[in-house]
């Protein structure tokens, strides 16, 4: 007798370059490797470039291209939108497709303001309570090493978090004639290192702290204040061109926090760290041991356990492919590496089964205007020459 089919959940994916394209890879391969109580169906991707948008649609398969979200909402074939536009759009789409009884996944940072987050927050409350649930989509939760990094925190492994330190390094505005793209638009990125990637390290803090940053004092810096606009003159794409534009974002942000529990962290987030790709750095110290994760060898975590004897203590290094570890046991045999694109198949996982089962994802909305204040108080510090700012 053949098994029953699980049912279904239609995919409306608004966005198809960097961000939709990984998020394709996503859908298709999460009923490919793990058991779902769910089964996604790639059943139209939208963009204003409809051409563009059908190439995606051919090398993913989705089943049909819109090129106005709006026309999403209205289809009943369509039960999740999943948000990969430019964060100067998060708040409307997102609004709209829960008030039409839609599930949401938002790319980060969850908006450009805390005004357009706190909307988004009380949208998804009041969803919530008929049933339709919204995730913020902080990726690298996703990696195993970092699950296994919070694991062992919940485990108090390390004890009393003292310092953290985390940094997000990349280097692909070094050069001054790489074009205004619309990541260098504050009317569009809503900020620039600060928010594309400082985001990240602040939510992964967090996550793996199960603590809560309470103020910070920071400074932000715009290195090269104009750059080469698209032949267009728009600034958001194409071959640069002759005219200059200016970049009315942070090219780079610091800033010293303190954690509810009363531990220090530093924070770093830079796209001009010459030679760095994409650099992402934690360490945290505790009284009973530390943990140290760098995405550059995203399979590793260390591990030191500071009640070992003298002898023999020092960091440990694990490598997370054994089938305990977190997401690990449905992909491959120990000691086969897994990747980037591999944490954006567990978020998806991870989302269709709270759907399934009635349960609040994380990160949620209110997880994502937790750190848009946060980035508003980088901000409101940085104008105020890196004055303390509180944070409730």
């Amino acid at each position: 007798m053949t098994p029953a089919q699980p049912a279904t959940i239609g995919i409306g994916l608004v966005g198809y370059a960097f961000m939709g394209v990984a998020h394709s890879q996503a859908w298709r391969n999460a009923p490919s490797y793990f058991t779902l109580s769910r089964r996604p169906v790639r059943t139209a991707i939208c963009g204003r470039d409809g051409v563009a948008a059908k190439a995606v649609a051919e090398r993913f398969e989705w089943q049909s291209v819109e090129t106005d979200w709006r026309s999403l909402l209205g289809r009943p074939d369509i039960d999740l939108i999943d948000i990969c536009t430019p964060g100067n759009t998060h708040a409307e789409i997102a609004i709209a497709a829960l008030e039409a009884g839609k599930h949401v996944l938002c790319e980060k940072p969850m908006a450009n303001t805390v005004a357009e987050a706190e909307a988004m927050n009380d949208a998804a409350i009041s969803a919530a309570e008929r049933g339709v649930r919204s995730m913020v989509g902080f990726t690298y939760r996703r990696v195993p090493a970092i699950g296994l990094a919070k694991r062992l925190v919940d485990q108090g492994r390390i004890g009393t978090i003292r310092n953290v330190r985390a940094q997000y390094l990349q280097d692909w505005l070094v050069d001054p004639q790489a074009p205004l793209s619309w990541r260098l638009r504050k009317d569009v990125a809503g900020s620039g290192a600060l928010g594309d990637i400082g985001a990240h390290i602040i939510d992964l803090v967090q996550h793996i702290t199960s603590e809560n940053l309470v103020g910070l004092n920071a400074h932000t810096a715009t290195f090269i204040g104009r750059r080469p606009v698209s032949e267009g003159g728009s600034g958001l794409s194409g071959v640069a061109g002759t005219a200059l534009g200016d970049v009315t974002v942070d090219d780079a942000a610091v800033f010293i926090g303190r954690l509810e529990g009363g531990g220090l962290a530093t924070f770093e987030a830079t796209r001009f760290a010459t030679g760095r790709k994409n650099a992402i750095r934690i360490e945290i110290n505790g009284s009973e041991g530390s943990l140290a994760f760098d995405f550059e060898d995203m399979n590793l975590l260390h591990f030191l356990d500071n009640n070992d004897d003298s002898d023999i203590s020092g960091f440990r290094r694990i490598v997370v492919t054994e089938s305990s570890h977190p997401y690990v046991g449905a992909w491959w045999p120990p000691g086969h590496l897994l990747g980037y694109e591999h944490a954006f198949t567990h978020q998806a996982v991870d989302l269709i089964e709270d759907i399934a089962h009635d349960r609040s994802p994380s990160p949620s909305f209110a997880d994502g205007l937790r750190i848009q204040r946060v980035l508003a108080a980088v901000e409101t510090s940085s104008a105020s020459n890196g004055a303390w700012v509180a944070l409730d």
